[in-house]
């Protein structure tokens, strides 16, 4: 094909994904030749020759005097189709596929959980125990539009001592962090809107984002946060609804916001006109708390959400919203029309008498002694082998490393994956795919001998040279 012939068909490609991922709907107008060869920067003869083709393949329309509009009927929506297609290896639905479908004898050296023998199980198995002594209302009916007040008032207690000052009326529990995010971006945002992301950022923000056909854009993430002048030029050309972040323990890298940088977000943000969701999932590794968006701000224009899967139980889902008290009305509703209340009475009874069982503090401090030694012999052994992380995070479970010699870590994550080792790419975090450089490495899933063997043979096996991500 030749220059022209693939410059149109990537006008085409181009008008087709907008249709996939609905943001052109069925009898709307399309752009304008001049305006959509000056957006794809081709000339406006290649736009004229992808609307005709379009045309006669019946996607498009043409009125006469007027323009090219959307025909038919959309076809579903895939997410796969709204965007180009990823190598497998960095896509983030392939690489959360691989870790929750696959067996026992998988190792997941890239997933984002601790194993199963790590978490207080005891404290959950008398919770169950005394579930099973429950009203039968608590066992079968639906719960209560907010959740469970009792544990809205512990979290409640929790953040007055973080300087939050929300009461449990501006606390809505959700059945899951996913799900309180969804629900803040069915509240806030529209098909086609702007949301900011940490470069690198936990790899489910971008896959939510494409269900909910937002444009994301990336801001370079730094060992103190996202960089704060890149931040306020991206607002300023891009004017996003949302910016969604980790404030401390950041994912993948593991890095904690300082001050200075909270500060700088807040103000820019304040300028304009941004709403911040501070995803704080990871709160209780911290060996001693960081500043947080939410406490400086104080709810106005941050979000907090969280939830209880990485310190307490993944099966139990249960989140967490906390925001202004009539952003919380609103997000009440829109729970009721596509969940019908809040998460399983059960799941909150299960979360609230585990939280509040004496041995849970003592479980939180037991698991930070025990990932500080595990982090620090994990990095050891990467290092062995040329992997070396990018800082040492204050806690958590996460080590974000450098491959050596430019290699590329998608080529490594397909290697292990025949041996039955799941990887966790850099690219899969990146929204400019300039992380091909790194792995996200879970030092609680780390355990097994067989993972070094298997990262000594793939990174032996003369990988290709690639570009590295900076920071």
């Amino acid at each position: 094909m030749d220059r022209r012939g693939t410059r149109t068909g990537e006008v085409m490609e181009a008008i087709r994904r907008r249709m996939a991922g609905r943001t052109l709907s069925p009898g709307e107008k399309l752009p304008s030749i001049r305006s959509f060869a000056a957006t794809m920067g081709v000339s406006p003869s290649t736009v004229v020759e992808a609307y005709d083709r379009l045309a006669a393949e019946g996607v498009i329309q043409s009125r006469p005097g007027s323009g090219f509009y959307v025909s038919g009927a959309l076809p579903p929506l895939a997410l796969a189709d709204a965007e180009p297609r990823r190598d497998r290896a960095i896509d983030p639905f392939w690489v959360s596929r691989q870790s929750l479908d696959s067996g026992a004898e998988m190792l997941k050296p890239g997933c984002g959980w601790l194993p199963a023998d790590w978490m207080p199980n005891a404290a959950i198995r008398r919770a169950i125990r005394q579930l099973a002594r429950a009203d039968d209302g608590l066992l079968a009916d639906y719960g209560g539009t907010r959740g469970s007040l009792p544990l809205r008032r512990l979290l409640a207690r929790q953040f007055a001592d973080e300087g939050i000052a929300a009461g449990a009326d501006q606390i809505l529990l959700t059945a899951s962090g996913t799900q309180a995010i969804d629900l803040i971006c069915r509240f806030l945002l529209r098909p086609g809107d702007t949301v900011l992301v940490d470069d690198p950022c936990y790899f489910n923000f971008q896959a939510l984002l494409r269900a909910h056909q937002a444009r994301v854009v990336g801001v370079p993430y730094t060992r103190t946060g996202p960089d704060a002048e890149l931040f306020a030029q991206a607002l300023a050309a891009h004017r996003p609804r949302l910016y969604i972040t980790n404030s401390a323990l950041h994912n993948p890298t593991g890095a904690t916001m300082t001050p200075q940088t909270a500060h700088r977000l807040l103000c820019a943000a304040a300028a304009h006109d941004l709403t911040i969701v501070e995803d704080d999932i990871f709160a209780g590794f911290e060996p001693e708390p960081s500043p947080r968006l939410a406490a400086l701000d104080g709810l106005a224009r941050v979000i907090r959400i969280g939830s209880f899967s990485k310190t307490l139980s993944a099966s139990i889902r249960c989140g967490y919203i906390a925001a202004r008290p009539d952003w919380v009305e609103a997000l009440v509703d829109l729970q009721v029309a596509t969940n019908f209340g809040g998460p399983s009475p059960a799941a909150a009874e299960l979360v609230f008498a585990t939280l509040n069982d004496g041995s849970y503090r003592k479980h939180l401090d037991g698991l930070r002694r025990r990932l500080a030694r595990v982090r620090r012999e994990t990095a050891a052994k990467l290092e062995v082998l040329g992997l070396r992380p990018w800082l040492m995070p204050r806690g958590g479970f996460y080590l974000w490393c450098s491959l050596p010699d430019g290699r590329n870590a998608a080529d490594l994550a397909r290697a292990a994956l025949h041996d039955n080792v799941v990887l966790a790419p850099g690219d899969v975090f990146s929204v400019s795919h300039t992380a091909s450089g790194f792995l996200r490495f879970n030092v609680a899933q780390m355990g097994e001998p067989r993972i070094y063997d298997v990262l000594a043979r793939a990174m032996g096996g003369g990988l290709r040279p690639t570009a590295s991500f900076s920071v």
